[in-house]
């Protein structure tokens, strides 16, 4: 998985949190809200790139990430769009009830995950359902930079459809293709064949729900070393093995700065752990998904479980709310 991240010390939250002002909420499609964020006194707001996302501190406690679907050229505001979820886990419901215009939320400075990649002569964007909100500022930083593109937007019905107008569009660089299921994914987009001959310098970028994201990523295996791209808005089913006892046990944590050690049992991740000792790991999504509770760790091996570190990021962080030792300690640079 190829991805930037802005490095952000998970225990300092100085500077981070955002105040603005909702300007607009629109109905977008079905179950689909925009909400348009903005400086209560018409500041620029901190810039952000394609495919970045914000946390959403919601009155009731709850901390849920959107991605940013607007324009990154438009610092004046910040747009998500959230589909009410009544099966989720209270967020999506929460934020639809609780969000009003012309209410202050609290917004977590802008953090990138799912980075474009620099160097693509052409770039395909697949999106499934509300997984469209990256995709969609990806398109217009593609649009603006002009490297062509194809943007393939699956949904089950043009009711469905988020930001239609936006869609239909001119495109001056790129092309949008609406694909509708009815329900029945056989009659959606044939990904497979879409994705059958990777071009030269083509890139793929994609994000949606469970199914969908297994069937690109069944589609794209041929596909070049760090040409495939995609994001999870909700973290997969784990894997059969994913609770071993090789990995699930207790083990310690020791603090570098203190030499302070921290048991951490089975039942605990390493954020609840750090927490009941007086440690603050600010946390988010809880599932490996946000980068929120990313921690340095400068000895021990670790058992990622997470979906957004690369390789080479793994060598040295991991993050709290999921990771696992494999070591009897793992020492943090806390």
């Amino acid at each position: 998985m190829e991805m930037t991240q802005t490095h952000i010390n998970p225990t300092d939250t100085r500077d981070t949190r955002l105040s603005l002002l909702v300007r607009q909420i629109r109905f977008e499609g079905n179950g689909i809200n925009s909400y348009e964020l903005v400086h209560p006194q018409g500041e620029p707001l901190p810039p952000f790139t394609a495919g970045a996302h914000i946390d959403i501190h919601l009155p009731n406690g709850m901390t849920r990430q959107y991605s940013l679907c607007n324009a990154p050229c438009e610092r004046h505001r910040y747009v998500i769009a959230v589909l009410r979820d009544e099966k989720g886990r209270g967020g999506s419901k929460a934020l639809h009830d609780m969000l009003k215009v012309q209410d202050i939320a609290s917004v977590g400075a802008p953090r990138n995950n799912f980075g474009l990649a620099p160097g693509a002569r052409k770039v395909i964007l697949l999106a499934g359902g509300i997984g469209v909100t990256p995709v969609k500022s990806m398109a217009h930083a593609l649009e603006a930079q002009g490297i062509p593109f194809e943007l393939h937007y699956c949904a089950r019905n043009r009711d469905c459809v988020a930001f239609g107008e936006q869609f239909d569009a001119h495109w001056e660089h790129g092309s949008v293709q609406f694909h509708f299921d009815h329900g029945k994914p056989g009659e959606g987009l044939d990904i497979a064949a879409l994705l059958k001959d990777p071009g030269d310098d083509t890139h793929l970028f994609y994000c949606g729900p469970a199914g969908f994201m297994q069937a690109c990523a069944d589609a794209s295996r041929h596909w070049p070393a760090g040409a495939v791209h995609f994001e999870h808005f909700k973290a997969p089913e784990p894997a059969a093995d994913a609770c071993a006892p090789a990995t699930a046990g207790a083990f310690l944590l020791r603090i570098a700065s203190t030499g302070a050690e921290i048991e951490v049992p089975p039942e605990r991740s390493i954020a609840e752990a750090l927490e009941q000792a007086g440690v603050r790991v600010e946390t988010s999504c809880q599932a490996g998904l946000c980068g929120t509770c990313r921690i340095r760790y400068l000895e021990g091996s670790v058992d990622h479980r997470d979906y957004i570190l690369g390789a080479d990021e793994q060598e040295q962080w991991l993050t709290a709310c999921v990771s696992r030792a494999t070591s009897p300690m793992l020492v943090l640079d806390l």
